[in-house]
């Protein structure tokens, strides 16, 4: 039985948000490909994670018979995440882009996540997972656009995701969110509509072709 992990990061609800949106029809076609499969989800902005602790970080460098009460019970919490991370046969996070950034609750679940010798480290344990990130964001920060500069996401999920955790990593990138709401960005209302075309499309054909992949 084939296992999805999806968490969804976005403060805004249902269809305002374009991450939640996209991520919907990637775990609805995951579905139809895995009916009898199973579904982890997380809502961070719901139900969100503590943050890292001095307690949770030093107990998983801290032998068991030598933790505190309060090391103890931080680094369980630690745990049934990481437990979740090494169940999954894929993993699908919705990253919308935060002041230039991932939301600091989905920077609190990787952060409880990543546990050297375990996680990370010389034979990380989730090793291989595909993840697909769907890192939606109101401009645009592609190569050659004048804010590319200011792109701290995607090179931010790539360094933790796939350099550290060792997970397989696609995105799709649902830009220009803004420009229905914005009227200074009305002229880049088609180019929003394409990308948000696009990313719907991508979401489907890629979770078709992890879910085969995990099958087979």
């Amino acid at each position: 039985m084939a296992t999805l992990l999806h968490i969804d990061s976005s403060v805004l609800p249902g269809e305002a948000s374009s991450s939640r949106s996209v991520a919907a029809a990637f775990r609805t076609a995951w579905q139809e490909q895995h009916p009898e499969g199973a579904v982890i989800y997380r809502d961070l902005a719901a139900d969100p994670v503590p943050h890292i602790t001095a307690g949770a970080w030093s107990a998983g460098y801290t032998a068991p018979s030598e933790r505190t009460t309060e090391q103890s019970a931080a680094f369980a919490a630690r745990v049934r995440l990481i437990e979740e991370l090494e169940a999954a046969d894929a993993v699908l996070i919705g990253a919308p882009m935060h002041n230039f950034s991932v939301p600091s609750t989905l920077k609190a679940w990787l952060d409880n996540v990543l546990l050297v010798g375990r996680t990370a480290g010389e034979n990380p344990s989730a090793q291989g997972t595909p993840v697909t990130v769907i890192a939606s964001r109101g401009g645009s920060y592609a190569p050659g656009t004048p804010r590319e500069g200011f792109e701290f996401v995607q090179n931010y999920l790539e360094a933790v995701l796939k350099r550290t955790l060792g997970l397989d990593l696609d995105f799709i990138v649902p830009e220009l969110t803004m420009a229905p709401r914005n009227p200074a960005m009305s002229e880049l209302v088609p180019l929003y509509e394409a990308s948000r075309t696009r990313a719907f499309a991508d979401a489907a054909a890629k979770a078709k072709e992890v879910a085969e992949r995990v099958a087979g």
